[in-house]
């Protein structure tokens, strides 16, 4: 009965409701529901009454004075009488004569008025107000009140009486077209395959309902403003040429409809005021949440009311959406997705990205009060395809734009010190008006790389001084941690040089190697030591240890489980680390242990610098480090291998060397397959520890022993006695340098 009633109306009879407590009756009459009206206070009933002199305490006075209170205990449920029932059939038909769909305070006091007999009549008629009088009055007042609010769509009837066609539209829509006459939207940028297919769609005699399907970002509701221009441009076809594009927003025409009925009359009122006008194209972003919208137990959904009239002509709905919510929820309804025409919008070359950004140029220019060099868009451009992987273009490079032009006004915004100064001192007249004007200041590429370094961590921006510097002796930085090796340091050293300078292969990681050597040497401190100085801390590099990897279903742990299984949500222990922090040093430490199949994982990671994880998402590894360690070949390096006896002590080093790096490597073919051997960048052998290069481990050893206990106020003095012992006691060729810990 009361999903009619207006909030003013339910709350008045709350309020009766409260009366009847107070009075102590047991039952909600004709009375109370005149008090309840009484006291709202701010709907029109109450205002009517109020003009006729009632106020809540005389009519609280006249109905006790006429029914009495009641002694008896009142239930929480505090049901109506048969006259409260007729009160409200009365309301329903009081507003149906007037062309109302709603039943408000004022129909209440109406349906009071009607029934001369009740309760509540009598009470008005012993406050001295006259009946007939008041009830003019009431109707007037709803009549002052219809023209005020039935541009707001609240007045239209039971019996289908017509309003301001336009009101819903306007309430719940934006008109594109006025605000490209305005000049208030974005410049579009080509796009002319995608907007003439779009105009050839909307000229079809049925069905002519095109729907924009691409990738987030790609451009797919700038397609939507585009038409508009081309409208107010005069740039379509005539049947075309006096077409309003209105966009439909679902989440404002959805929200305030609490009853059922209220979102199918707002969507129904949307649909015929489009097929009256003739000349409206309904622009519906984020279609897809058409399906399911506003059904509510059995109730239809906006999709199955909307079927009728897009497959007839009568409404013409230009939509946009992604892939994969059109598969979901648009292609499993056959009815639904034949009445739309689908037009890919694929995402744009770089080329075509530089156009749309110097399209875009003065609006941000504008807006920052800022100017955007030429170099800078272009670096927009080639930086964002590069190094963001995870989203498209033209929006990431707009995106980057946008943020490196509120960098540089916010940095020339704060006033120097120095600035500041000068500015005491020409307001002092020392430098008279000789103060330079303002200048604009500029964004160009640097501030670009900036923004790419502060989104991906990635360095992209030029190699400051110090920088170089230390790029150029990266070899000794290392070399205080590693002792020996000097292949494998000037290998990596290499390696990050070219990455840092832009000279690797943008398609591949920066570098994959494998570290093959004997157990104790420095194949996983290096790894470290090497994210310490890339990153500031070795907690940066990603470690895997290949032994949990030892049976062949825990190759999901890598990539993330497949859906149904436990963990399908969380990722994969190493996709989901390398989206976190895509610049990296990445360790796949003793890689032997793992399980044959989970090299298979590896090969389009070595040699794309891709791998895709359990949800179908392209995780990028083209800026990370691979380095995968292994005891292989430990043994042929124990032997030592054999050089010849006349050859001098360096060259025997050396040719012993050579001969067990190639043994290594024969044992390493007949492990590891070729298709994986192949796509690695090198294989570094590491030799074995000397005498004297295991002294110079056990000094970096003590001094981090002194450093940790001279906290505790321990000083530490170590004699070269000791030293030696240490080495004497501690050497092992076999074992490295982890017997010195």
């Amino acid at each position: 009965m009361f999903e009619h009633f207006t909030d003013k109306a339910i709350k008045s009879i709350m309020l009766a409701q409260e009366e009847t407590r107070r009075l102590g009756h047991s039952l909600v009459g004709t009375e109370e529901l005149l008090l309840g009206l009484i006291a709202q206070g701010t709907a029109v009933a109450a205002r009517v009454l109020r003009d006729f002199g009632v106020t809540l305490e005389d009519a609280r006075y006249s109905v006790e004075n006429t029914v009495g209170r009641g002694s008896r205990m009142v239930s929480s449920e505090l049901p109506f009488t048969p006259k409260a029932k007729q009160i409200f059939q009365q309301s329903f038909q009081e507003a149906k004569q007037l062309g109302h769909n709603y039943i408000d305070t004022e129909h209440l006091l109406l349906a009071i008025i009607q029934d001369r007999n009740s309760v509540a009549s009598q009470v008005l008629v012993n406050l001295g107000v006259d009946l007939t009088e008041l009830r003019t009055h009431v109707i007037s007042t709803i009549a002052e009140l219809t023209a005020a609010t039935t541009a707001k769509g609240q007045g239209s009837s039971f019996r289908g009486n017509t309003q301001n066609q336009k009101a819903t539209l306007e309430e719940f829509g934006t008109n594109l077209t006025k605000l490209a006459a305005e000049g208030k939207l974005d410049p579009v940028v080509g796009r002319q395959q995608e907007i003439e297919r779009v105009v050839q769609i909307l000229g079809r005699r049925s069905k002519n309902n095109p729907i924009l399907l691409g990738e987030p970002g790609v451009g797919k509701t700038a397609i939507a403003e585009g038409l508009a221009q081309r409208i107010i441009s005069q740039d379509v076809p005539d049947l075309l040429a006096d077409k309003q594009v209105i966009s439909l927003d679902m989440a404002l025409l959805v929200s305030g409809t609490r009853f059922r009925g209220d979102f199918e009359e707002r969507l129904k009122q949307v649909v015929s005021e489009v097929q009256q006008s003739g000349n409206i194209i309904l622009v519906i972003d984020e279609i897809h949440t058409l399906v399911g919208a506003g059904s509510l137990e059995g109730g239809m959904d906006a999709a199955n009311l909307l079927k009728p009239a897009l497959a007839r002509g009568e409404l013409q709905c230009l939509g946009a959406t992604t892939l994969d919510e059109y598969r979901k929820y648009i292609e499993k309804d056959a009815a639904l997705e034949r009445r739309f025409q689908p037009v890919m919008v694929s995402e744009p070359s770089v080329e075509d990205t530089i156009d749309i950004l110097h399209g875009l140029r003065s609006t941000y220019e504008e807006y920052h009060k800022v100017q955007i060099s030429d170099q800078a868009l272009l670096a927009a451009a080639q930086l964002s395809d590069r190094y963001i992987s995870d989203r498209y273009l033209p929006d990431k490079a707009i995106d980057l734009i946008d943020e490196a032009g509120s960098r540089v006004h916010l940095m020339h915004s704060k006033p120097s010190s120095r600035a500041l100064a000068e500015s005491e001192w020409d307001s002092e007249g020392i430098e008279g008006n000789l103060s330079p004007s303002p200048t604009i200041p500029i964004v160009d590429q640097e501030h670009i790389a900036q923004i790419v370094g502060s989104w991906t961590g990635i360095p992209v921006n030029k190699l400051t001084e110090s920088e170089s510097a230390l790029l150029l002796h990266l070899e000794e930085t290392l070399h205080e941690r590693i002792i020996g090796q000097d292949e494998a340091v000037t290998a990596v050293s290499r390696a990050i040089r070219r990455a840092r300078v832009g000279l690797k292969d943008p398609n591949r990681p920066i570098a994959s190697f494998i570290f093959s050597g004997p157990t104790g040497v420095g194949k996983t401190e290096l790894a470290k030591s090497l994210a310490s100085y890339l990153f500031g801390s070795e907690d940066k590099m990603i470690r895997l240890d290949m032994s949990e990897y030892m049976e062949r279903h825990t190759v999901s742990k890598l990539i993330g489980s497949p859906p149904g299984f436990v963990g399908y949500d969380e990722g994969g222990q190493l996709t989901e680390a390398v989206r976190r922090q895509p610049y990296s040093v990445v360790l796949f430490d003793e890689i032997e242990k793992a399980h044959p199949d989970v090299f298979n994982v590896l090969l389009q990671l070595l040699d794309d610098g891709r791998l895709t994880d359990a949800k179908g998402r392209t995780v990028d590894f083209k800026n990370t480090i691979l380095i995968m360690t292994s005891n292989i070949g430990s043994k042929v390096i124990e032997k030592g291998g054999s050089a010849f006896g006349f050859e001098s002590s360096n060259n025997q080093d050396e040719s012993r060397y050579n001969q067990i790096r190639t043994q290594v490597n024969d044992n390493l073919k007949d492990y590891f397959r070729p298709e994986f051997l192949n796509r690695l960048d090198d294989i570094i052998v590491f030799r074995q520890l000397k005498k004297n290069e295991v002294k110079e481990i056990a000094e970096i050893l003590l001094q981090e022993i002194s450093s940790s206990i001279q906290e505790k106020g321990i000083i530490l003095e170590v004699t070269e006695a000791f030293k030696d012992h240490l080495v004497t006691a501690g050497y092992e060729p076999s074992y490295g340098a982890r017997p010195l810990r």
